[in-house]
């Protein structure tokens, strides 16, 4: 295999990369000063220059989490930091012709975990498709998506939404830099799935990301994850309990804290959350603050969001997941019943109704997904495309090996497709009973189209985009097609449900 080092000098000093399989590649590129020390819960401050060769050859640290959750190869843990602000760049070897459209992911994890080190986000075939390819670390849990502000001092500052504050800091270092690689800063595309894809929606909703992306695609945007200011106080006090403190000792027990000690905190504040549901996850945005003034779909509905072209969609069997690991969704009769507690007869036989066979653990497991990203995703396609281009899918496509394994096409399933890892070695094993041929063909088709959205804002001639008068929806599966309103039962009463909610 042909490697060699390669370097590039970009706005704070010069970096040195390397070429392998076609590909440039750049890891850990600082986009910010660390957040640590004095920094802890401030707003990000730009990167200072340094003098010399950065070396960006190996992923750097990941945000504090729960170790279990960085393992990125057999027995190998990725090592993690409040030293995290660092992004990575995949480009073609060959200089373009023009400039690339730039494909910039971020990850998903609940906002708890994750990092852009992840092998299956390496997005090399991307690149080598005609993209400059960016992926994004930016600050988990307590240190970046719980909103702190509340508990500010005079002697500490805490900021909120700062994980936002990182993503658009990200963003503008590639504006700034990207012409660098080949790529070109005015055709910028964001995309992300689960609580990324939350993130790109946030994003639209966001003042101070105007001008920073052209396009968004959203894959399995996650439900319930912004606050009020209120719900953020009700978190951030508890927070405080869980650290020991009270009110007065809290902001300096926080600065006081080692890293472990607040992800540990942070993972009691969570099962708290679930067990009283205080009307939103404790982890994502907080809105009406100066930061992020209204809520996303509300921003999208009322016009104020940035109207950019959007593709927002979700998977066939998105909780299948989480019935098997991350045990955090309404999915069986006592907490799908405890949920709707709250909602007037007519609505819960409505909602009951939308789900034949129900309590059945069909009927159950359908209700989780829908309730954790289907209702996110109809939402935001029902408001956005009010205002800007708007295009809904759905992901069916699962081989057999995932339908054996009773996951089948469950939440980011559609991954496997967008990043090509059906042509690697893994793909080959979960394609191993003669599915190849469709999983390739399906991997082409969405990653085709994702590089002619980057490319133009548009998906393909043969996807309508989304209205409310047609609900067209792009089906990716053995069988590509589009339906109008194919899960319109669930749709509606999903509509009715979060307007009574809400």
């Amino acid at each position: 295999m042909h490697e060699h080092t390669v370097r590039a000098t970009i706005a704070s000093g010069t970096i040195e990369g390397f070429t392998r399989d076609g590909v440039n590649r750049f890891r850990a590129i600082p986009y910010a000063r660390p957040p640590v020390g004095a920094l802890r819960l401030r707003a990000p401050e730009p990167v200072r220059p340094w003098r010399g060769v950065r070396y960006c050859h190996g992923h750097g640290n990941c945000a504090p989490q729960q170790r279990m959750y960085t393992l990125i190869g057999p027995g190998r843990f990725q090592p993690m930091s409040e030293d995290c602000l660092t992004l990575n760049v995949v480009a073609p070897e060959q200089p373009p012709q023009a400039p690339l459209p730039v494909m910039v992911f971020i990850h998903g994890g609940g906002y708890f975990m994750g990092s852009s080190a992840t092998p299956i986000y390496d997005g090399a075939s991307l690149a080598r498709n005609g993209c400059v390819y960016v992926s994004v670390n930016y600050r988990l849990g307590a240190l970046g998506c719980l909103d702190l502000s509340s508990l500010s001092t005079q002697r500490h500052t805490f900021e909120d939404n700062l994980y936002l504050r990182d993503l658009v800091m990200a963003l503008q270092w590639v504006r700034d830099n990207i012409a660098v690689f080949g790529g070109d800063p005015d055709n910028v595309t964001i995309f992300g799935e689960s609580a990324g894809a939350h993130a790109v929606a946030t994003l639209l909703a966001v003042p101070a990301a105007k001008g920073l992306f052209a396009h968004a695609i959203s894959e399995s945007p996650a439900a319930g994850m912004v606050r009020t200011k209120e719900t953020a106080r009700q978190y951030a006090a508890r927070f405080a309990e869980l650290l020991g403190a009270d009110e007065d000792t809290a902001a300096d027990a926080i600065m006081a804290a080692r890293p472990a000690d607040l992800v540990v905190a942070f993972e009691k504040l969570i099962r708290q959350g679930q067990r009283e549901m205080l009307g939103a996850f404790a982890a994502g945005p907080t809105a009406g603050t100066d930061y992020l003034p209204l809520d996303p779909v509300e921003a999208m509905r009322t016009g104020h969001a940035h109207p950019v072209p959007l593709i927002v969609g979700t998977n066939a069997e998105e909780a299948r997941l989480f019935g098997r690991w991350l045990k955090l969704l309404p999915m069986n009769e006592p907490m799908i019943e405890r949920l709707l507690a709250d909602a007037e007869p007519e609505v819960r036989e409505r909602i009951r109704a939308a789900y034949p066979g129900y309590p059945n653990q069909r009927a159950c497991m359908q209700f989780g997904g829908d309730f954790a990203f289907g209702a996110a995703a109809w939402q935001i396609a029902e408001a956005h495309s009010t205002h800007a281009p708007t295009y809904l899918y759905r992901f069916d496509y699962a081989p057999k090996t995932l339908h054996w394994s009773g996951l089948g096409a469950t939440h980011a399933t559609e991954l496997l497709a967008v990043f090509d890892v059906y042509r690697s070695g893994v793909g080959r094993l979960l394609t191993a009973v003669g599915d190849r041929r469709d999983a390739l063909r399906v991997s082409d088709d969405i990653q085709g189209r994702w590089r002619e959205f980057a490319r133009t804002g548009v998906p393909g001639a043969d996807w309508p985009a989304y209205t409310s008068a047609q609900r067209a929806v792009r089906v990716f599966d053995r069988r590509p097609r589009v339906e109008y309103d194919p899960d319109g039962p669930r749709r509606e009463v999903w509509q009715s449900f979060t307007l009574a909610a809400g």
